[in-house]
């Protein structure tokens, strides 16, 4: 497996649904064509026919308006499957000192962090790693929030891909399966790496971007195959289920 901080531009033809952007608005050219990409795209095709980047963030601290991303991990998922030969690890230097109480969760050090390229250069990499993937992750919001909020000061725009949330998948599938008290599937815990060790999945090192990054792709590829094992699901049935923005489904 090769991480790097260097992408070769591959003239990606875009990645967005029409999550309303203000179209006067400036916007990188990715950014504009990726919105027409996903208004076109066809979402009835089985799952197996769409690529998708799972993503994960390591960040300065919990607050979307102001904690800076720290590092991004991503891997691309074809044909349902991940393909650990299209990766990307970025650390980026942030604006102001990595806090002492993020620093022991990730363990990414001051110096470590300013030595790093400038965020610029890791939201050009994921912009175009990305391309016309369907992004998931796990408490995706989260993440998707703090990225966007830094595109549109360096670029203009946000990112339009449909989100899939593994968090929501998990609790669509455990609503499913569960047999209970209301109340009891309430308190369940939907953390990732409890998910994880309850299905029998391969455990990573938690609280790496990239690492995480796999622990949730290995997680929405097991709720997929478990979700859809009496029907073969489409795009459109994966986002109904999972995708933390559902107008787009409501119009069509």
């Amino acid at each position: 497996m090769t991480l790097t901080n260097v992408f070769t531009l591959n003239a990606l033809s875009g990645f967005a649904w029409p999550f309303t952007r203000d179209d006067s608005e400036p916007a990188h050219p990715l950014l504009a064509q990726s919105k027409e990409y996903f208004a076109a795209l066809d979402q009835t095709r089985p799952l197996n026919e769409y690529d998708f980047v799972v993503l994960d963030t390591e960040l300065t601290g919990l607050n979307v308006k102001k904690d800076e991303i720290v590092t991004i991990g991503a891997l691309r998922l074809s044909e349902m499957r991940i393909d650990m030969e299209k990766s990307f690890y970025f650390c980026a230097c942030p604006t102001r000192a990595v806090p002492k109480q993020s620093i022991v969760i990730h363990g990414i050090t001051p110096s470590e962090a300013q030595k790093a390229p400038p965020l610029r250069e890791a939201l050009q990499g994921l912009l175009n790693f990305c391309g016309n993937a369907v992004i998931v992750g796990h408490n995706i919001n989260l993440d998707m929030s703090v990225i966007n909020r830094e595109l549109k000061k360096e670029f203009g725009g946000e990112l339009h891909n449909p989100c899939i949330d593994t968090m929501r998948l998990a609790r669509v599938y455990r609503e499913g399966q569960w047999t209970g008290a209301y109340e009891c599937y309430e308190e369940y815990s939907y953390n990732l790496r409890k998910l994880s060790r309850e299905f029998g999945l391969p455990l990573f090192t938690e609280h790496n971007a990239f690492t995480d990054a796999l622990q949730t792709a290995y997680l929405f590829i097991y709720l997929v195959h478990k979700m859809q094992e009496n029907a073969t699901w489409t795009l459109k049935d994966l986002c109904r289920a999972g995708c933390i923005r559902r107008g787009f489904f409501q119009s069509r």
